[in-house]
């Protein structure tokens, strides 16, 4: 299967746990190829107009890996943005995580997978699941362990 992981990476860590997604996924014999939304300037929490240098396509991808930060309590504003922009992910089957910094899921990690989920499903995606990676430094290689092997889990060779 041809799996596109496609992320806004704002610090480095949602960029770390996508490349440790792609390792597992071609170890098990998908293709996997890592996107970045990338943006000009800066946009922080709550931005409204994000300017855009790179649009990943998802035309091409069987399936997607959608993943962002948490910011404010909130899905990054760039993730927000690129997923309104989509024109359809019909037919798609899609999962999206999430990087945070705080240890419970309640400060702002399920109400960022919800906003990933309500655009996707607007958009005609199949939602075949999420995760959430706490970063904080004595849960982060057990959180991206369990992020991996869920999401790798969900597409079989």
């Amino acid at each position: 299967m041809n799996i596109g992981i496609i992320i806004y990476s704002q610090t480095g860590h949602t960029l770390t746990v996508a490349q440790e997604i792609q390792k597992k996924l071609e170890a098990v014999g998908h293709s996997a190829k890592i996107d970045q939304v990338t943006i000009v300037g800066d946009a922080g929490p709550g931005a409204r107009d994000v300017q855009f240098s790179n649009v990943p396509a998802v035309d091409d991808y069987d399936a997607v890996i959608f993943g962002s930060p948490v910011q404010a309590f909130s899905l990054a504003a760039p993730t927000t943005a690129y997923l309104n922009q989509i024109p359809s992910l019909q037919d798609k089957r899609v999962a999206c995580f999430v990087t945070k910094q705080l240890p419970f899921h309640w400060t702002g990690g399920n109400r960022a997978i919800r906003t990933m989920k309500k655009i996707c499903d607007a958009k005609g995606a199949s939602i075949c699941g999420t995760q959430i990676v706490v970063w904080s430094k004595s849960r982060r290689e057990e959180s991206t362990r369990r992020c991996v092997d869920n999401l790798v889990n969900l597409f079989p060779a």
